[in-house]
This record gives C-alpha cells, structure tokens and sequence, in this order.
C-alpha cells in the first residue's frame, strides 16, 4: 500500500511538472516598423530581427530568412550570421496582400523561428474564385434532396458528462441518405423552459469530442458535431488511426466532382445538425448560432450562408478561403488545394468553387464576428480578407496580429463573450 502510495504520488509530481513546460528559452521575434504592422502601397516595411536568450541580445547567431508575398517569398538567404544578434530587412508591395518576413535561428545545435506580416491595403482584396452561376441552385437542390431523408435522430445519455445545469447526449442523425450519419455531443438545460442554441462545427482533423457546458451553462442548448460519420466518444487511439489511416487526406477526396467530394457530405450534414436542433421541443426558435475556428471557420460561413433560420456566426481563422488565387499567384487557404500540386484540371478548380468560403460569404445576410492574426501560415490573411471583403451583411473583424494558427487567450475570451451576447445569456 506504502509503494502504491508512492507511486501514485511520483505520478502526480511527473505530471505537474509535465504542465509546467512553456515555451523556449531562445526567442526570435521579427518586429515590423510601424506598431500596427499596416503599410500603404510601394511603402517600405522594415523587419528588425533579434535572437534573444533571457530577454538579451544574443551575439554571433546563424540565420536563414525568406521574404516576400504570403506563400511566394521573393528573397531567400542561409546561413547569415547576426553579430550582434539584430538584422534589420526591407520589403514592400505594390498590390495588396500581405508581406511576411520568416526567420529560422539556429543555436546549440537547435532551431527556433521568429516572423511577422505586414499588411498591405487589405481592406481591397477580393477574391480570385469565381462564383458558380447556379451556385444557390445547386445547393438548393442538394439540401432539398438531403431532406428527404428523415433525421432518425438517436440520442444517449452521457449520466458521467452531465452538470449540475445540463444534461449531455452523445446524439446522431441521418445528414443525406439511410445510414449516412453525423455524430455529436449535445448539451440541454436541466430547467424546463425554450432555449436559444448554439451549433459548434470542428476544425480539421479527426478527433473525440467532450461537447459544450461551458459557454452558456445552463441557459442555452448545444450542439457540437464531428464530421466524419463516426461516433466521437471512442477512445483516441482509434480517431489516431483512422487519422493516419483511412482518413488521412480526407479534405482532397474526390476533389473533382461536385457531388461526391468528402466536403459534399460535411455541408449537408453541418445543416442536417440546425434542423436537429430546430427539432428540440427546448429550442425557443429565436437565437441560433453557429461557430468553430479553421475549418469550423469555414463550415460556419457557409451553414449561416445557406440557412435562413441562423441568426448569427463568428468565424475565427476560417479556411477553404479563395481556393484559385493560386492561379495569380495569390496566397489561398487551407487545404490549399492547387499550391502543393503545382496546379489541377480544369475539372477540380470548377468543382472546389462550390466548396469555396469566400463564395458562401457573398451570401451572408446575419451579423458576424470574425478574428485572425496577421501571422497565419494555415489560413493566410490574404485568403481570410478577400472573404471577409465580400460579406455585405452587419460584420466585425478583430484582429490579433502577432497570432498565427491558435488564438490568445484575450481573443477567446471576446469570442466566448460575443457568443454569449447573441445568444442573450451575458
């Protein structure tokens, strides 16, 4: 019993000190010459470059670095040694878009990166994707021949889930056809009355989920869903291997034909989960909202574009954002479906249009919040903008500039508050 004792206590002491690991001794931080890291056209942007051990200057560094356009760096240099561990670099752009300065330091045999973007008339970037002529019709089509498929919804209670406020299920329901379903987690109040709601869409990846009891306790129903028709309660090792596995590249599956491309399937079933919810004898069908960052970004965009009952969104470093600006030599977004190809067929680039952000947010008619940095190399800013740039309904952008693919703890906390006020619970 003493040596178990023991044991569980070493444990414990292993696992804090475990938590206690943060970030790197060696900083590299590449700081851009004006405060708000925004330039006019043909203005020269200076990035100061500093290696730092213990908040000092460190001497005698090796550096390489790359300048340029987001994707497309224009100056590339190895091995270039900082004496005084500063190097200060020059660029500018004579269109928009942005400018990013990328900085591998190397020390003691390891490596540390450091970089910074600069913003260049950004407020007039639009899109290179074009928009599909029957782009509404198609998805009319698709999401009325989906609903002929009853939801069958199956919902089970998770007792060891459940708060003091909520009751949690672990739910699933038909998206297009028999057997062809989505899995979620689904939190309703314990209390008896009508509830607003709340759709979560996940970012890319596969994964469980432990759903949401935490952004509006008690007040609000939610639903936060998986998109790979799998029930997201198992263990992680099986996500893991299915990850690696049989859905490893799943975001290019079929990429060449509208219909039977894996994000066909997503969409629907990201609309598939508001009529569940519409479906709740709890919802008070009034407040309906629909969130998630990247890739829930993206599905947000479009769940609120092509559903009239959401009555908001926020978007936080959405993806799937101007797929074609490879095609000018454009920075464009996750899953950068051309850029790592080296181009596609004709075939592919007129079938991801219909999967593509920035045309779902030329329809968007509710109010949005949207938030990114400057320094994403996932999303890149010039991709997130010529989406945003196309949005005509009520919108606000909250910029982090220093953020790259994550997000500060300040940017969470105004997320999680913007929701709750649209939600009516604040």
């Amino acid at each position: 019993m003493k040596k178990t004792f023991s044991f569980l206590l070493f444990v414990c002491f292993a696992l804090t000190a475990m938590a206690q690991i943060r970030g790197s001794e060696i900083r590299v931080v590449v700081s851009p010459s004006h405060t708000d890291w925004v330039y006019s056209l043909n203005e020269k942007c200076t990035f100061v470059v500093q290696v730092m051990k213990a908040q000092n200057l460190l001497p005698g560094v090796t550096v390489d670095y790359e300048l340029g356009p987001e994707m497309y760096p224009t100056e590339t240099k190895q091995g270039v040694v900082l004496k005084d561990g500063t190097l200060k670099l020059q660029g500018t752009l004579k269109t928009a878009g942005f400018l990013r300065c990328k900085v591998k330091a190397y020390v003691d045999g390891r490596t540390y990166e450091g970089l910074a973007t600069a913003a260049y008339a950004p407020e007039t970037l639009q899109p290179v994707t074009e928009m599909p002529s029957d782009f509404q019709e198609y998805w009319t089509k698709v999401l009325t021949e989906a609903r002929y498929t009853p939801l069958n919804p199956v919902m089970t209670l998770l007792p060891e889930r459940c708060t003091e406020l909520d009751n949690v299920y672990e739910v699933s329901f038909n998206t297009k056809s028999w057997g062809s379903r989505f899995y979620g987690i689904l939190s309703i109040p314990k209390k008896e009355g009508k509830y607003p709601a709340l759709l979560r869409v996940p970012g890319a990846g596969v994964r469980p989920y432990s759903g949401d009891t935490y952004t509006a306790s008690g007040k609000a129903i939610v639903l936060e869903v998986g998109i790979h028709g799998i029930p997201v309660t198992m263990q992680q090792s099986v996500y893991d291997n299915l990850g690696k596995g049989a859905l490893y590249g799943y975001q290019n599956y079929c990429r060449d034909n509208r219909d039977m491309i894996y994000y066909n399937r997503v969409v629907v079933g990201a609309l598939r989960a508001v009529d569940l919810i519409c479906s709740l004898p709890q919802y008070n069908g009034k407040a309906l909202g629909v969130t998630g960052s990247s890739q829930g970004g993206a599905l947000s965009v479009i769940t609120a574009a092509l559903d009239s009952r959401v009555t908001f969104l926020a978007a936080v470093h959405p993806a799937m954002c101007d797929h074609e600006a490879y095609f000018k030599k454009r920075a464009c977004g996750w899953p950068h479906y051309f850029y790592y190809s080296g181009g596609g067929t004709d075939q592919e680039r007129r079938t991801v249009r219909y999967y593509d952000t920035a045309n779902f947010a030329r329809l968007l008619k509710v109010p949005g919040w949207y938030s990114w940095g400057y320094n994403d190399d996932v999303c890149p800013p010039t991709s997130m903008y010529a989406a945003y740039n196309s949005i005509t309904a009520p919108k606000e952008l909250h910029l982090y500039l220093e953020t790259g693919h994550y997000w500060y703890q300040e940017q969470w906390d105004e997320w999680q508050k913007w929701l709750r006020v649209q939600l009516g619970v604040e």
